[in-house]
């Protein structure tokens, strides 16, 4: 599979320059669909900066194409906006809106990190779709353009041909989920690890935590998430987790709640699918033999939890995104 071109749209700010988080947003995009990983996927993304050059401090931006080179890409990447678009009401700018309205009708998948989403919604791209951003901006996004489902409690959205994500490290989540659907989840979770990031943080995941968890529980969830992904196949219970993890049933639900933003038979379910998704790129198993190894049991189980969480079959899954040489065996 063709992972294709990916551009990001480079507007700095006019009186400013480029702001510290939208080169941020940058270096995270270019650090995953830049820097070619043959070992992985031959070839790799193409990236295309479009736009503007700019500074930000000591730091540069150098754009190789127009804004118009965002048309003919395959995936456009919007990193934040300018502030004054966001606090202080102003318009984007009607050449980015043109260019992404463009971008979009030749076909290309849109993707918005922090408050890229008020250029997408600028451009009309999210009208009746559902929608994030940093959750200290959704309210603004949300009054400006209320014809957009605004979900503040995400790390990121998947709409299809539209993406949005919240800010800071969420922008890497969405950029990793991406290469999960170009090129699967065993590429992803290597790069993943290469970065020395989370192989999958599920989009719904929240976004943050109003009562902010101690030191310590991180460390007490930690280890008996680690005990239970290594024993995928077996028939795990919440009582038996919520034991290893010495807390009640109901206090480890809400931790986990709080630490996840999810059940953990939610999150068990999450484990298990990527596990199955690793074992059908990765191995000659029949699907019967990944149902039970990823702890699904029955083939006809696995299908119909996979269907429903990553949209296709098993099988439809494996043939997308099988390499053509034989399975890896790195661990």
């Amino acid at each position: 599979m063709r992972p294709g071109v990916v551009a990001i749209a480079v507007v700095p700010d006019p009186r400013v320059g480029t702001s510290l988080w939208e080169l941020y947003e940058i270096s995270l995009a270019s650090a995953v669909f830049g820097i070619p990983q043959p070992d992985l996927a031959d070839p790799w993304y193409e990236l295309r900066m479009c736009g503007e050059s700019g500074e930000a401090g000591v730091f540069s931006v150098r754009a190789d194409h127009e804004l118009d080179g965002l048309v003919g890409a395959d995936t456009v990447i919007v990193p934040s906006v300018p502030d004054a678009v966001v606090e202080d009401g102003e318009e984007v700018s009607a050449e980015l809106v043109e260019a992404l309205r463009a971008a979009a009708d030749s076909g290309a998948r849109m993707v918005s990190l922090c408050t890229g989403a008020f250029a997408l919604a600028a451009a009309g791209l999210l009208n009746g779709r559902r929608a994030t951003a940093h959750w200290q901006h959704t309210a603004q996004l949300a009054a400006r353009h209320p014809e957009v489902v605004v979900d503040d409690s995400v790390l990121y959205t998947d709409e299809g041909s539209v993406l949005t994500s919240a800010g800071a490290t969420a922008a890497l989540d969405l950029c990793l989920h991406l290469v999960r659907r170009d090129l699967g989840a065993d590429v992803a979770g290597q790069l993943a690890r290469r970065l020395v990031v989370p192989a999958h943080r599920a989009g719904g995941q929240a976004q943050f935590i109003e009562a902010p968890l101690p030191p310590t529980d991180d460390d007490s969830l930690g280890p008996v998430l680690q005990w239970a992904t290594e024993r995928l196949d077996e028939p795990l219970t919440v009582e038996e987790l919520a034991r290893r993890a010495r807390m009640s049933p109901r206090t480890f639900h809400r931790k986990l709640q709080e630490f996840c933003g999810t059940t953990p038979l939610q999150w068990l379910l999450q484990q298990r699918i990527a596990r199955a998704q690793t074992l059908l790129e990765r191995s000659d198993l029949p699907v019967e033999r990944i149902g039970e190894q990823c702890g699904l049991g029955s083939a006809a189980n696995l299908r119909r939890h996979f269907a429903r969480s990553v949209g296709v079959s098993p099988t439809a899954y494996r043939r997308a995104f099988r390499p053509s040489g034989p399975p890896s065996t790195d661990r």
